[in-house]
């Protein structure tokens, strides 16, 4: 009997995936390249992780030695750790409740005026004088803008190293990652209150549903579960691979390594000293961190609603 349902599930199977071919091969060309620029690099990643291999010779296995030694031996490597750890706990989260909070504000408004706003708040995510903007701001000479506005109203007598003081360069490059923070996930959200069935606010109203806090929780955001879980994998992938707003500002290496992150530190070995064994390992750390956190994120958002 049970031969006789597997081999029924199997012929059922087959058929529609023969009914559905066309979808297949169409779907192939995405498939194919998807598997070759992303899921097989992750692969050879994590193979090379387990190897020494400097790019000139043969890879040679070596085993546990690259996570021993980065768990270990590297100090740097725990630095860049701890600071990626807390740009993820504390920029991911507030920077997703922002994209959130301005697209659901934003949608109130209609045509022409929602357009131009979120241009406005999307613009800096995509601007390429964006450091260069900051880099004026904190400017550690009086001529930067926000030294210049401490010392002309008294709250300061000197300019602040903003990216020189080991203390100041972890928080300004937070609240620069903040401001560019607003990118894909926002333009997901708008989106995805636009397609909200204006119905489903009639009904919940006669279920009894009173305030606009009460359709955004009970209505808007079940509603809208694909998009918000777009936006958390954009979040949280930003947060954990801080490494653009860190070079451009603080510089690599930032003194005493108080900017550093786990992609800057997985650049120096695998774009300067070539050793790719030990970066692949450092990218496979990364890696495991990425999904883990997605799981908790896909676990809370669940509940969204409840």
């Amino acid at each position: 009997m049970d031969n006789l349902e597997k081999a029924k599930h199997e012929w059922t199977l087959k058929k529609r995936i023969y009914r559905a071919r066309y979808s297949y091969i169409m779907l192939a060309p995405y498939f194919i390249l998807f598997f070759l620029f992303t899921i097989l690099p992750v692969l050879a990643s994590i193979v090379l992780s387990f190897t020494y291999f400097n790019m000139l010779e043969a890879p040679q296995f070596i085993g546990w030695d690259n996570y021993v030694k980065l768990f270990l031996q590297d100090d740097i490597f725990l630095i860049a750790l701890k600071n990626t750890l807390l740009f993820a706990v504390i920029t991911g989260p507030i920077s997703y409740l922002m994209c959130l909070l301005f697209a659901w504000i934003i949608n109130e408004f209609k045509g022409k005026v929602r357009a131009f706003l979120t241009l406005i708040f999307y613009a800096p995510s995509i601007c390429g004088q964006a450091y260069l903007v900051w880099s004026l701001i904190l400017s550690s000479d009086r001529y930067g803008y926000l030294n210049g506005f401490l010392i002309r109203w008294g709250i300061i007598d000197e300019p602040i190293l903003w990216f020189q003081t080991e203390a100041y360069v972890l928080p300004c490059l937070m609240i620069v990652q903040l401001w560019l923070s607003l990118g894909t996930g926002f333009l997901s959200f708008i989106a995805g209150l636009q397609t909200v069935d204006k119905s489903l606010y009639e009904a919940a109203a006669m279920d009894g549903v009173k305030n606009r806090w009460q359709e955004l929780w009970y209505v808007t955001l079940p509603a809208m579960k694909p998009q918000l879980m777009f936006g958390a994998v954009m979040q949280i992938t930003n947060s954990f691979a801080v490494s653009d707003v860190s070079i451009q500002l603080a510089g690599n290496p930032s003194v005493n390594y108080a900017g550093a992150t786990i992609v800057t530190h997985l650049l120096d070995y695998g774009t300067y000293r070539f050793e790719m064994g030990y970066a692949s390992a450092i990218a496979t750390v990364l890696f495991l961190l990425m999904v883990v956190s997605n799981k908790l994120v896909q676990r809370l958002l669940r509940r969204v609603g409840e």
